[in-house]
């Protein structure tokens, strides 16, 4: 049988709740996934389309995480991706108002009988009124409590693409309310974090970076970065090298650690990776290392980096979060010393009172 007909038995069972023929193409996919084509694989997520966008968020775990694998081995990402989008916002938004409901009626515990099942439906329905829910709608809060999760990670594969979280620019209100909801959530469902993460990535950015104690500056562009570990690593991969080219004199990190922090397959080197800047913001804050690149304040166009020598060794272990996000930090050009000057003289000095980069 060919795989995108292996997807459409997939969907013809969910949709249908035939645990058997779900069950039998599941392991079918699995099985063939890795000798697929890319066309193949995009054929049979569109073939997955139906069931995504009608299958019960309980019903659908499974499913979410076939097409996270689809994505994966090759698959078009934006085939599913509209869908999903829809489904985990709407499923994390119904979710987040489980935790009033339950703290009124005391059900937090997960169900692990029909039975529990029953009896936690029953004890937030009576709280449900008072929050202006009905019934239905109640039930409906309780099954994205406990299994909007398992479709999170069906968003977290395509964003690791550049491509992916460049859609948004044609919707960002669409984004904006998935940030809202993966932020709601984010206490209590450990994959809402990771997607929060992903959402805060900006692609595309110009970057002035200026190196204090050389007065050389520098205008990058940098996409793909999630936090400021990695940006302090591939900053000075980028920049430190020799003066006579006009780069920043110092130690280079090792290789290891770059390959960490870009496509290597090991992502937490031994021995883990030193930092060989203080990162600082252009009005002398320190940036936090588990920020990210969207919290540098602009200033004229750019987001403003100050490159500082370390006070004292700091180190972290793992080189990038996302594993298949591949990041870009791009040395658009070697700023004129004249420039350089100016914007020495726009700097404020490191405020040393606080714990940064």
């Amino acid at each position: 049988m060919r795989f995108p007909d292996l997807c459409t038995d997939l969907s013809n069972g969910v949709i249908e709740l035939d645990a058997e023929e779900s069950t039998t193409a599941l392991r079918a996919i699995i099985g063939a996934i890795g000798e697929v084509s890319p066309d193949e694989l995009t054929e049979g997520a569109r073939r997955l389309l139906p069931a995504v966008r009608q299958v019960s968020l309980g019903n659908g775990g499974q499913l979410a995480q076939v097409t996270a694998g689809l994505v994966e081995a090759g698959a078009d990402p934006f085939v599913l991706f509209d869908a999903l989008v829809d489904r985990v916002t709407a499923g994390l938004e119904q979710a987040a108002r489980f935790p009033a409901l339950a703290e009124k009626s005391g059900a937090l515990s997960e169900p692990e009988s029909q039975e529990e099942v029953d009896d936690l439906l029953r004890q937030v329905a009576r709280v449900a009124v008072e929050a202006g829910l009905s019934a239905d709608e109640a039930g409906g809060v309780v099954q994205a409590w406990f299994t909007v999760e398992d479709w999170i990670p069906a968003l977290l594969l395509p964003l690791q693409q550049k491509r992916v979280r460049q859609s948004f620019a044609d919707d960002p209100a669409r984004r904006d309310r998935l940030v809202v909801a993966a932020l709601a959530m984010s206490e209590y469902a450990e994959s809402a974090p990771w997607l929060l993460g992903l959402l805060q990535v900006i692609d595309d950015v110009p970057v002035l970076v200026v190196h204090r104690d050389s007065g050389r500056a520098y205008r990058l562009t940098v996409s793909g970065v999630a936090e400021n570990f990695q940006l302090n690593t591939l900053l000075a991969a980028t920049l430190i090298g020799d003066p006579a080219d006009g780069l920043i004199p110092g130690e280079r990190p090792e290789q290891e650690w770059v390959d960490a922090a870009t496509d290597g397959e090991e992502l937490q080197p031994e021995g883990g990776i030193v930092a060989r800047f203080d990162l600082v913001s252009a009005d002398g804050a320190p940036t936090w290392p588990e920020g990210q690149l969207a919290d540098i304040p602009v200033v004229d166009g750019y987001r403003v980096l100050v490159l500082d020598t370390p006070r004292f060794e700091r180190s972290w272990n793992t080189g990038r979060v996302y594993p298949l996000m591949r990041p870009e930090v791009v040395l658009e050009r070697i700023l004129p010393e004249s420039e350089a000057a100016a914007w020495m003289q726009r700097i404020k000095p490191a405020k040393r009172d606080l714990l940064g980069g």
